[in-house]
């Protein structure tokens, strides 16, 4: 079995794939020293995260309250092991912390913390909250006519919160094209899929009646994640969401598709063949 990847080997990346595959790579030793769960939502979203702060997003580790960067909200607190592996790798702070994840006293909770995390702009874990503050601050740049913009990646199940529809129809009321929300999804919520808990389709016919400028992708794709999000806004006038069709999962074989793997954690055997895997696939420098 391969060693937890430490700060000697774990050197900024060179593109959004092999950051990617860090994010996926800490995650699953994070979760497995601290032994808790939703490794298959971390999963899942790895790619997004690996493309927006590879190419995307206008943030500064050196800078981290610049008042002009960009903000990211992870709306999806849950998976937050996804964004503390990013901002590690981007040097926000040392890789080392990210060995005391869910320890007693340790700065990085379970569900996202924005205490004393250079890079994180608002804590969250209560689904259905990052949608309407990102919206505040996308409405706050507006008014001081800021150039920053906000993002925020959200779940599918998280859908199901009547505070989203609401910061739908607010963001698309105030012509909030400096917002882009993106909506992991990847078909299942916490015990079953989406469809048996509330089905969201038609999504994009719902959302664009909402008068939000829609557009669907493979959220795996780091080429036309790239390239999508370098165009936003979709449309002037109009907050842009980008509909993320992702495999929960993603990245270990016997983690895809499977609700089981939302609360699971890889323990014994199960942790050496995901390392094992994601060690397989580690990508060329």
């Amino acid at each position: 079995m391969t060693d937890t990847i430490t700060s000697e080997t774990a050197n900024r990346w060179e593109n959004a794939t092999q950051l990617a595959w860090r994010i996926r790579r800490h995650a699953v030793d994070m979760v497995n020293r601290a032994k808790t769960s939703h490794i298959g939502s971390i999963f899942s979203i790895a790619d997004i995260v690996a493309v927006l702060y590879d190419s995307i997003l206008s943030v500064d580790p050196l800078n981290p309250s610049d008042p002009v960067r960009d903000r990211f909200v992870l709306s999806k607190g849950h998976a937050g092991c996804a964004l503390y592996a990013a901002l590690a790798e981007m040097q926000f702070f040392s890789t080392e912390e990210l060995k005391k994840y869910c320890i007693n006293g340790s700065l990085l909770s379970g569900h996202i913390s924005h205490k004393g995390i250079p890079g994180i702009e608002l804590s969250t874990g209560s689904l259905g909250h990052g949608l309407s503050v990102a919206t505040g601050m996308a409405l706050s740049a507006k008014k001081r006519k800021s150039s920053h913009r906000a993002f925020v990646l959200m779940s599918d199940g998280e859908c199901d919160e009547g505070s989203n529809w609401e910061a739908f129809l607010f963001a698309a009321h105030h012509r909030l094209d400096n917002l882009i929300a993106i909506v992991d999804y990847n078909k299942l919520q916490s015990l079953r899929s989406v469809n048996d808990t509330l089905r969201l389709e038609p999504l994009r016919d719902k959302l664009m009646a909402c008068n939000w400028a829609v557009e669907e992708i493979d959220g795996h794709d780091h080429a036309a994640l790239a390239r999508r999000l370098s165009l936003v806004p979709f449309e002037a006038g109009k907050p842009s969401l980008l509909i993320a069709h992702t495999t929960k999962g993603r990245g270990v074989s016997f983690m895809e598709n499977s609700v089981l793997w939302h609360y699971r954690t890889p323990q014994g055997d199960e942790y050496a063949a995901a390392v094992a895997e994601l060690e397989k696939a580690r990508p060329q420098s």
